[in-house]
């Protein structure tokens, strides 16, 4: 499994998202239909980039009460960044098949 953590510089955002300062970001790679991690601890205000290696369109999304997101229709080789505003645990799934999860607990 890889991860990579990138702190973002001041005045820099990924994606053109702009970090709050000290905010860094993880990156999940979505590779022959899994997630490179099982499990992520990140702090309020990081931010998941989730990105899509494989051949195919990936749906990434969490219905995780306050935690919620989707990104549809992610192409290949495309990556999106998606921010963790506040404490909890998101329940991170892919719509198409239901085995592909992941969770990421946000703590303080």
């Amino acid at each position: 499994m890889r991860l990579t953590r990138v702190r973002a510089m001041a005045g820099c955002g990924l994606l053109g998202l702009a970090l709050p300062a000290g905010a860094a970001d993880m990156r999940v790679v979505q590779r022959d239909f899994t997630f490179s991690e099982k499990e992520l601890r990140v702090k309020v205000g990081d931010t998941v980039t989730f990105v899509n290696a494989d051949p195919v369109p990936h749906n990434v999304y969490s219905l995780s009460k306050g935690l919620e997101f989707e990104i549809r229709s992610q192409l290949p080789g495309k990556a999106d960044a998606v921010p963790f505003p506040r404490p909890g645990t998101a329940e991170i799934r892919f719509a198409i098949h239901p085995k592909m999860k992941m969770l990421v607990h946000v703590g303080q």
